[in-house]
């Protein structure tokens, strides 16, 4: 019940007001290698709606913001080293962003956490910036590099405007990294 509740709670601010999680757990038929006991987790991703097992009813991004609402409610139980999410802000925009953003730096406080973000919210939250560039030719290639400040800021600006890099821009993303470093709960 406190993981269902404390899951449906995380999940408000992730942009699924009115979502649900609940946690079942039944006593399998037989026993198998997991246990005895069958565990279900069923979500309702907005109000009114039935919970239903998150394998049938979850988006990719739903399913990314739910396990990022998991990984939150449950980081003081386990000392899990390292997370991985891949555009766990899928489908989401503006404060909810900023949210996710916030979440995964918390997250980031005592682990690492790897994530995979098209917005500049998310970005500019995290406590180092990688790069992935494609090479396309006979094959396509990537490359990873770690951005300084100063890249950091171009970056930012190229993900908020495109590729015209503006003054306006370039400060509105320099302003995000400032708001980023400040402590979490800071107006």
């Amino acid at each position: 019940p406190a993981l269902s509740r404390d899951v449906t709670l995380a999940m408000q601010e992730l942009g699924m007001p009115g979502g649900v999680f609940t946690v079942t757990l039944e006593a399998a038929e037989t026993p198998t290698s997991m246990g005895l006991d069958a565990i279900g987790f069923l979500v309702a991703g907005h109000p009114g709606a039935t919970p239903r097992p998150i394998s049938k009813v979850a988006s990719g991004g739903e399913l990314s913001r739910i396990s990022l609402a998991i990984a939150v409610t449950t980081s003081q139980l386990g000392s899990i080293p390292t997370l991985i999410f891949d555009e766990v802000d899928s489908g989401v925009g503006g404060a909810v962003a900023d949210t996710v953003g916030k979440l995964l730096r918390c997250l980031g406080e005592d682990r690492q956490v790897l994530a995979v973000t098209h917005l500049p919210q998310v970005a500019a939250r995290a406590h180092h910036h990688l790069l992935v560039e494609k090479s396309r030719g006979k094959t396509t290639t990537s490359q990873v590099r770690p951005l300084p400040k100063a890249d950091r800021v171009r970056e930012l600006a190229r993900m908020l405007g495109g590729e015209k890099i503006t003054d306006t821009s370039l400060a509105h993303a320099s302003e995000l990294l400032h708001a980023a470093a400040l402590p979490l709960g800071t107006p």
